[in-house]
């Protein structure tokens, strides 16, 4: 992007009005939000484990959200039924996680999940093709690999999510720089795979996740929204999923923004209560795998992070399981709060699964 292309884009986000009451509209979660309390990771006699997903729906119905989206591997058609019945009796959406196919021969285990999960009212999945690109690879080679790896997984993925005509949006999940998901995407040309933006995620890439969202956004099926915070370090920041208003991101463009290429979009919460991520960005390793990014962007993030540093970031870290526990739900809740009160959600009052107001 040219230097004039850049202020052209810079000056029409300045001109974006904020979006309008998102009425209708409820902040779904992603159960990555749970992921102390999935599967009984840690749990406890107040914090009970979530167990499958009939768990999950049955507290997030007493917080208001609009939407679950969760993992749908290893599902039966009976339980697929049960899921049916149990979030439409509660009024909620349901959204899919799945893996997308590894080769031919998991063609037939993906395309089952999807089945499964559309049996229980799913027609948007969200999927990832890896990880931290920075700790996984230690070469551009070996990213290469992996990226054509991931381009052949969702060709493989497309002609069944036709077929079923389910969408499903692969995650900027530190792996795909933004503009780089964006030409695989477009390469596709397909209403069936898409992007599921992160609006934190890219951070750890140091791209501007306004930016990220500007490029991902005509691509985006799904969302997953959380703000983040950050803390300079001798080797480069830390990363940190915070409670939605609390962190740098300027949540209202980026739904403005959305809004704007998809007013069909629907937006889940992912706030992962965890230890703060370490970006060492100032290490030669973590620059192996784009040796041609520009120094402009190291320069323009450490300049954010050192302008907008966290006086402090959360830790689980220490924390007894009950308090961890208790930190994760109380993150969630306010971040749920934020959404109705500053974004325009149409978020009812938090209720407890006992019944008590918590607004």
């Amino acid at each position: 992007m040219t230097r004039r292309n850049l202020l052209t884009s810079a000056s029409a986000l300045a001109a974006m009005p904020l979006p309008a009451a998102l009425q209708g509209k409820r902040m779904g979660i992603v159960i990555h939000s749970y992921w102390k309390r999935w599967e009984g990771q840690y749990s406890s006699l107040k914090n009970p484990p979530f167990m499958h997903a009939l768990d999950v729906l049955d507290h997030v119905r007493g917080l208001g959200v609009g939407a679950l989206q969760t993992m749908v591997g290893g599902w039966t058609a009976g339980f697929a039924g049960q899921v049916r019945d149990t979030r439409e009796s509660y009024g909620l959406k349901l959204e899919g996680s799945i893996t997308l196919p590894k080769n031919e021969n998991d063609v037939s285990r993906f395309e089952n999940e999807l089945r499964l999960g559309k049996e229980a009212g799913a027609t948007i999945y969200r999927s990832a093709t890896g990880g931290r690109r920075y700790e996984l690879f230690s070469s551009l080679a070996e990213f290469k690999h992996f990226k054509d790896s991931a381009v052949k997984s969702m060709q493989l993925a497309e002609p069944v999510a036709k077929r079923l005509r389910v969408k499903i949006g692969i995650e900027n999940h530190k792996d795909f720089h933004a503009a780089e998901l964006a030409e695989v995407l477009g390469h596709l040309s397909s209403p069936h795979i898409g992007a599921c933006v992160d609006t934190g995620n890219s951070i750890a890439l140091l791209e501007d996740p306004m930016q990220v969202v500007e490029t991902l956004a005509p691509f985006a099926v799904t969302t997953h929204i959380k703000d983040m915070a950050v803390q300079e370090m001798p080797q480069g920041f830390l990363l940190s999923e915070v409670p939605l208003g609390e962190g740098i991101l300027d949540l209202p463009r980026m739904l403005a923004l959305f809004e704007k290429y998809n007013p069909q979009l629907d937006y889940h919460l992912e706030m992962i209560t965890r230890d703060p991520l370490d970006i060492p960005c100032l290490k030669p390793g973590y620059w192996a795998t784009f040796p041609d990014k520009p120094g402009i962007e190291l320069v323009r993030t450490l300049n954010l992070v050192r302008e907008r540093q966290a006086a402090k970031l959360p830790k689980v870290a220490g924390l007894s399981t009950e308090a961890a526990l208790e930190f994760e739900e109380e993150n969630i809740v306010k971040c749920l709060r934020f959404a109705g009160d500053r974004l325009g959600f149409d978020q009812p009052a938090v209720i407890k699964p006992g019944g008590k107001d918590e607004k």
